[in-house]
């Protein structure tokens, strides 16, 4: 299987100016999602540069743009929280952190291996939406410290919620006006220069402008700054494992691929609607893998596709992977040859960025419009909101799901259910021709038709139950599955039970329209062995004159047994 993605030229001038505006959108972000991971700035611009190069290079989504994003940020900020609290030196707990981007990216690429890309994005977007919902409310919580000049406290949202009368009471004033500065541009930026230069750019030159211009020789304490980034080609991060943490690491990269992947595709959905093509799935989960692979070997952090990097690259003319690779050259150069000029940067300032990130993921839209929907819906969208934000990112997609389909299943029992008819006189339950119907008529209630349509799944198992046992007196079943395309396990046994009782009764069961993998699946389960074989008929008419026929022979045959001078005319 090819995976590289072939880099067209006929597109060149605008691949270009999407890869400099998206390389100038990234650049605060980098820095911002660096600092607030705990893995440090210069961990933020690798991942933007490796992962956006290697996406690019071998993705499924020409006009995609990948690097750190907030979802992803949360969960390695998690990660890396908790593997250097279980590590005896911080050094041992960032190169675990790494092994699980490295991990992550492995579990990525077997996703697209196994063609699974069809299947992440297939979650009721409830769930999604109060997954999306939570993420953002992390990364608000974990900024709060950091926007007013405090060090974050452990112990993710409930630490800081714990803490949060300490923040306040040594608030840095000149800090926290730093970050409500740079809040200030980034909501009231105006939206015809958003086109020319980001807000998030803006807000980090006047930001550190003032920091460095006004703040410097006032008697104030010194600003928390980035600090100076190295210039230079990273480290090579060798995989390290413990014993202790192995299981932990495993479930994290678990976890860190699911979110990356889901992230990815709906920013991919994002990408198709703008470009109107189609992108490749499992190639862009491979192309993802690969990505984070090499970020987590050089020392990086995950990311995936990020939306907003996508539809200023496809704004400014970026559509084949050129724009992607241009991007990442841009910030390999500002890496390697300005890297010192980043130094005094404050950190108040990317914490404002972050937050508004964390704001912006919010589904506000779906929030306000959801109790309108209906309560069940809004019950899972804030369940998933809670768990997320005080239990696990994972539990809550796990629950989510769970609840979801369990409401789902319901509501297809109850449609599905009105689809299971037992007749035995001509009325207008079903649709049934003239002649149909004076057949059923002539049986005088002794035929049984038993009539199924649409997908059979395991919740109409009750349903099949409920209407074969609410009439007793019949001497043919006959059993209707033409209009029955798919027929569960479940509701299988449920049909069998229902011949078997017909059976064990002394009463003649006929079925009809059973055909394809509805005859398999009876087969299978030996319910055909239970029928004679002329008791199998192609349509519905058949199966009634049968019926007929053999309601007709028992009447003889009881006549038969009736001594003629009691017979009617002796």
């Amino acid at each position: 299987m090819q995976i590289t993605n072939k880099i067209h030229f006929r597109n060149f001038k605008g691949d270009i100016f999407g890869g400099l505006t998206a390389a100038v959108v990234a650049l605060p972000m980098a820095l911002a999602f660096g600092i607030a991971s705990g893995a440090g700035a210069s961990a933020g611009l690798w991942g933007a540069i490796l992962i956006g190069f290697f996406a690019s290079l071998f993705g499924g989504t020409p006009s995609l743009i990948s690097e750190p994003t907030g979802p992803m940020t949360v969960i390695v900020t998690a990660v890396i929280t908790e593997l250097v609290a279980n590590s005896p030196d911080r050094q041992t707990g960032l190169a675990m952190a790494f092994t699980v981007v490295m991990l992550a990216g492995v579990f990525q690429i077997l996703f697209g291996v196994l063609r699974l890309g069809k299947y992440i994005t297939m979650l009721p977007y409830n769930v999604i939406s109060g997954f999306m919902t939570g993420i953002g409310v992390i990364l608000i919580f974990l900024q709060i410290a950091p926007f007013i000049g405090q060090e974050t406290p452990p112990g993710g949202v409930i630490g800081v919620i714990r803490a949060f009368p300490n923040l306040i009471a040594n608030i840095s004033p000149w800090e926290t006006a730093l970050g409500v500065i740079t809040l200030a541009i980034l909501f009231f930026y105006p939206s015809s220069l958003k086109k020319l230069v980001p807000p998030q750019l803006v807000a980090l030159v006047i930001g550190t402008a003032i920091s460095l211009i006004f703040l410097k020789d006032m008697d104030i304490r010194t600003i928390a700054t980035i600090g100076e980034i190295v210039p230079g080609l990273p480290e090579l991060q060798m995989p390290t494992f413990t014993s202790n943490n192995l299981r932990l690491m495993f479930v994290n990269a678990m976890v860190l691929a699911m979110v990356g992947s889901i992230d990815c595709l709906l920013t991919c959905l994002v990408s198709d609607s703008l470009t109107r093509t189609e992108h490749k799935s499992n190639k862009e989960l491979i192309g993802q893998g690969v990505a984070n692979l090499i970020t987590g070997l050089s020392g990086g952090i995950a990311g995936s596709g990020a939306t907003t990097a996508t539809v200023v690259n496809i704004q400014a003319g970026g559509r084949t992977a050129l724009a992607g690779i241009t991007r990442a050259l841009v910030l390999l150069i500002v890496v390697l040859w300005a890297a010192p000029l980043t130094s005094g940067i404050p950190l108040a300032v990317l914490a404002g960025i972050v937050l508004k990130v964390g704001i912006n993921i919010i589904d506000w839209s779906f929030l306000r419009r959801v109790h309108q929907i209906s309560w069940k819906a809004a019950g899972i969208v804030y369940s998933v909101v809670f768990l997320t934000v005080f239990v696990d990112l994972m539990v809550a997609v796990a629950v989510g799901v769970f609840i979801a389909n369990i409401l789902t299943i319901e509501r297809l029992e109850e449609l599905q259910s009105e689809s299971v008819k037992a007749i035995t006189d001509a009325d207008d339950q079903i649709v049934m021709t003239e002649e149909e119907k004076q057949i059923l008529d002539a049986a005088n209630g002794r035929v049984l038709l038993f009539h199924l349509s649409g997908p059979m799944i395991f919740g109409v198992a009750k349903a099949i139950a409920r209407e074969h046992s609410a009439i007793s007196h019949y001497d043919v079943l006959i059993v209707d599955l033409g209009e029955v395309p798919v027929l569960g396990v479940t509701s299988s046994l449920a049909i069998e039970n229902a011949i078997q009782e017909a059976i064990d009764a002394e009463r003649d069961v006929v079925v009809v329209g059973a055909t394809g993998k509805v005859k398999r699946r009876l087969e299978k389960l030996g319910i055909a062995g239970l029928i004679p074989g002329d008791h199998w008929m192609g349509d519905r008419i058949t199966a009634l004159k049968q019926g007929l026929r053999i309601v007709q022979q028992k009447d003889a045959s009881s006549y038969d047994n009736i001594p003629e001078s009691v017979l009617p005319g002796s």
